[in-house]
């Protein structure tokens, strides 16, 4: 554009400008002489209205009072010069009886007069509202992507790590790794969310950027939320909250690392990427996790840090010494030592023990994962009713990456409360806030399996809560089929196997060849005389089952077919099933 062109459009939008303020002021002053030598003769509104139309309504005095009121806000408004033609949009109109947002076009009369020759809805774009709400009914349209289990709010994030939980002032804080470009480069931050009801999620700013890899979240000396965590490059360190709602943090400066002194090969093996901190009387402590995994205590946050020595004073059978402790989560049940972790070869794990002499004695060792992974990444905390509640990232698929192209990834389990039994083994159950989701309960009469299946009439979708009592008569296998098509082909097969003395999830039929997974076994065996009890959770592309509040599985399914039904099945003997059933609604905001 010309420099004479550029100005007579400039002094055409300052002039365009000018008449819809008059416009507005004659309507404030109440003044219908002017307001209609605003429009031009041949007018019309999208609905048909003449000027004929607007001089009558004019001579009403209620819709005099209306217009007094209005006021036009050009703000964000553009003005758009072609010729003698001005389009200025968005105008804001703003009355005590509504408002909106309008396209005004005017025309240049050859007199120089601007008047107005359409008037509609504005045409202009909120590129990022508009872009939002598209990737959300994306995101809602997609039938596998879970609902009330927590997800990944957008995009994809590998790890998708729990981490800093804490309870805190009647919220429950929860914190996960994802990854993105905000600061020019690829880089892990810490996404933040609170929870009144371990359901229903608030998001928080991101206030903890830039390399943050796994922690845990307790109070120092001073009663203030602390984060113990690894930043990348750096090494082990520490970040301290700065307001209620832990949206703001300070990190401490330089790594809390300590480097072994006497050079002894187990030291030298020392590598430390999870740490796990806590206070303790007057001393801070921290287990080193990673490789030869370690405990390091200071007497500040700052440090000095100094290395004690192994993590653990002993082995347990079945699991060896060098297996890598990492996610580490320390606390204890009772008088019991409890520290939950991964191992990037067994997946999530657990061992009960004893803290003594600043090392951990365990006493025993069980799995949260059996046969891929699935269940990874601890993180936990202790609520204000004295409940241990842990979560865990259920893996999209056993190799990182295939759910890319869906544009979300990152799953957290359903919230479990761990306790111990009157024998000192683990106890796992889902809290009881979960009910306030159940809608459309239904009981079912007793079902009666003899080495057949039965469909259950009424019990049908892809989220659910089922109830499953099962009585056996000498069965070699029991159980639950959900997600179940008609004709057999898609089936998620839940069992207790007696023989094996293991609850079984089998996936190798759950959806098309390509999503198919695999047989999950847990150890687990009923009592003399005690019956089958199982809570099985089904949420778009997870399903979890706890058996008789002492083991769990949580399994990844992707089943194609829309007509999902449930049956109960039998093999090599009579089972008898009850069965109470609920729907599930959603708790995630899309």
């Amino acid at each position: 554009m010309e420099n004479s062109e550029r100005k007579v459009a400039e002094q055409f939008e300052q002039e365009a400008l000018a008449a819809l303020k008059e416009y507005e002021a004659a309507m404030q002053a109440g003044d219908a002489a002017a307001q209609l030598a605003f429009y031009a003769d041949d007018w019309r509104s999208a609905a048909g209205r003449t000027k004929a139309d607007l001089a009558a309504g004019m001579e009403s005095p209620a819709q005099a009072a209306v217009n007094a009121t209005k006021h036009f806000d050009v703000t964000d408004a553009k003005v758009t010069v072609e010729g003698n033609v001005a389009a200025i949009d968005p105008v804001t109109i703003r009355s005590p009886t509504g408002g909106g947002f309008m396209r005004f076009v005017l025309k240049r009369t050859p007199a120089g007069k601007w008047q107005c020759v359409s008037l509609t809805g504005s045409q202009a774009s909120d590129t990022a509202a508009e872009q939002a709400r598209a990737f959300r009914e994306r995101l809602l349209a997609d039938r596998h992507r879970p609902g009330y289990h927590f997800v990944m709010p957008e995009g994809v994030a590998m790890p998708f790590d729990p981490n800093g939980a804490i309870y805190w002032q009647g919220r429950y804080h929860l914190f996960y790794i994802f990854q993105d470009t905000q600061l020019g480069r690829r880089a892990d931050h810490w996404g933040h969310v609170s929870s009144t009801d371990l359901f229903h999620w608030r998001h928080h700013p991101t206030g903890l950027m830039d390399g943050m890899y796994s922690g845990n979240c307790f109070l120092n000396k001073a009663g203030v939320p602390t984060m113990c965590y690894h930043q990348v490059g750096k090494g082990n360190a520490m970040a301290v909250a700065l307001d209620d709602d832990l949206n703001e943090w300070r990190k401490l400066p330089g790594a809390i690392t300590p480097k072994p002194t006497n050079g002894k090969e187990r030291e030298r093996r020392y590598r430390s990427w999870d740490p796990f901190g806590w206070l303790e009387g007057n001393t801070y402590y921290a287990i080193f996790g990673g490789a030869a995994p370690a405990i390091a205590r200071s007497p500040a946050l700052e440090g000095p840090w100094r290395y004690m020595g192994d993590l653990f004073a002993h082995g347990v059978a079945g699991v060896a010494l060098d297996e890598d402790v990492s996610c580490a989560d320390f606390f204890r049940l009772g008088n019991v030592g409890v520290l939950l972790c991964i191992s990037h070869r067994l997946g999530c794990r657990y061992y009960l023990g004893e803290w003594r002499g600043e090392q951990f004695h365990p006493a025993s060792h069980g799995h949260m994962s059996w046969v891929d992974n699935t269940f990874f990444a601890p993180e936990s905390l202790v609520d204000d009713k004295g409940r241990r509640i842990m979560w865990a990232w259920i893996l999209d698929e056993p190799r990182f990456g295939v759910r890319r192209g869906a544009g979300w990834s990152g799953t957290l389990s359903l919230p479990r409360v761990l306790s111990l039994g009157s024998d000192g083994g683990l106890r796992i159950d889902v809290p009881e806030e979960i009910e306030a989701l159940r809608y459309g309960g239904v009981n079912t009469a007793s079902l009666t399996t003899q080495d057949n299946e039965v469909a259950v009439d009424g019990i049908a979708g892809d989220s659910l809560e089922l109830r499953v009592e099962i009585e056996s008569d000498g069965a070699s296998a029991c159980g639950v089929k959900v997600c179940t098509s008609p004709d057999g082909q898609e089936e998620t097969a839940i069992l207790y196997n007696p023989q094996e003395k293991a609850l079984q999830v089998d996936t190798h039929h759950a959806g098309p060849a390509s999503a198919r997974g695999a047989l999950e076994s847990a150890p687990f065996a009923l009592r003399p005389g005690e019956l089958l009890q199982l809570r099985i959770f089904i949420d778009k592309s997870v399903v979890e089952v706890f058996a008789n509040g002492r083991q769990a599985i949580a399994r990844r399914i992707y089943p194609s077919r829309q007509d999902a039904g449930v049956r109960v099945f039998s093999r090599g003997g009579t089972c008898r099933h009850k069965l109470e059933a609920w729907r599930i609604a959603p708790s995630n905001p899309y």
